[in-house]
C-alpha cells in the first residue's frame, strides 16, 4: 500500500502524442491505480514529450530535483519508458530519489529498484558495445572496398570546436540556470502565498525542507541568485 509523497513522470514520444494526450491517460491511470488505497499525496505530475533515445530530458531532471527537494518518491507508469539509454539509467541509479515502477509492483522503492536499473544499464551497455563492434567491422569492410571515410574537409572541419575556458564557464551557468528552473514551480507557489522578500523566501524554503543545491539550508545570498535566474514573472 502506497504511503508518503510522490512525484509522477509520464512520457510520450512525439509532439503529436503530447497534444492529443495519447498514452498519457493510460499512464496516469496506472499511477493512480498503483497509489490507490494508501495514505499518499501526489504532489506534482511531470509530462515529457521526447524521443525515448534521447538522454536530455528536462522534465525528468526537474521531476527528480523536485522529488529530492521535498523527500518524495518518483513514480513511473512503465519501466520501458526509461530503458533505451544507458546514461539515463545510470543517472537515475545515481540519484538520491526512491523510484517506483507501477508495472513492477513487486520491486520496492530504494536499493532493490536501483539494483534492477543497474542490471538493465549493464545489459544496454553490452548491446551498445556489440552494435559498435559491428559498425567498426562494417566500416573496415567499406574501406577495404575503396570507400573514402571521414570528413573530406579534414582538420578544417574541427576548427572552432575546441572547448575553452569561456565555454566551460557557460556550461556552469547553464547548469545553474537549469537548477533554478527546476525550483521555479516551488518558488511561484511561495510567492503566490504572499511571501516575496528574499529573506522571507529563504525562511520558507528552509521551513519546507527544500535543500539548497549543495545540500543543507538556504541562505539569502543563494536565494537572491536563484530568483535572479528565474523569469521575472515568477
Amino acid at each position: 500500500m502506497a504511503q508518503g509523497k510522490f512525484i509522477s513522470y509520464l512520457r510520450v514520444s512525439t509532439d503529436k502524442q503530447g497534444r492529443s494526450g495519447l498514452g498519457i491517460e493510460a499512464q496516469r491511470e496506472a499511477v493512480t491505480s498503483y497509489l490507490n488505497g494508501g495514505r499518499w499525496t501526489l504532489v506534482a505530475e511531470y509530462v515529457e514529450t521526447e524521443s525515448g533515445k534521447k538522454s536530455d530530458r528536462p522534465k525528468l531532471a526537474a521531476a527528480l530535483s523536485h522529488a529530492k527537494a521535498i523527500g518524495a518518491k518518483m513514480v513511473f507508469a512503465k519501466l520501458d519508458r526509461l530503458t533505451r539509454n544507458v546514461d539515463l539509467l545510470r543517472s537515475l541509479v545515481a540519484s538520491d530519489v526512491d523510484l517506483v515502477f507501477c508495472d513492477l509492483p513487486s520491486v520496492p522503492p530504494g536499493p532493490m529498484g536501483k539494483l534492477l536499473l543497474t542490471q538493465m544499464a549493464s545489459v544496454a551497455e553490452l548491446e551498445a558495445g556489440l552494435i559498435g563492434e559491428r559498425t567498426k567491422k562494417a566500416l573496415a569492410a567499406a574501406k577495404a572496398r575503396g570507400v573514402k571515410l571521414g570528413n573530406p574537409n579534414g582538420a578544417r572541419a574541427l576548427r572552432g570546436k575546441q572547448t575553452g575556458n569561456a565555454e566551460a564557464v557557460s556550461r556552469i551557468k547553464e547548469k545553474a540556470a537549469q537548477r533554478a528552473m527546476n525550483l521555479q514551480g516551488i518558488i511561484e507557489t511561495i510567492k503566490r502565498s504572499g511571501i516575496t522578500s528574499v529573506r522571507a523566501v529563504t525562511e520558507e524554503l528552509n521551513r519546507q525542507g527544500i535543500r539548497a543545491p549543495r545540500g543543507g539550508e538556504w541562505h539569502p545570498t543563494a536565494v537572491a541568485r536563484l530568483l535572479n535566474r528565474l523569469p521575472k514573472a515568477a
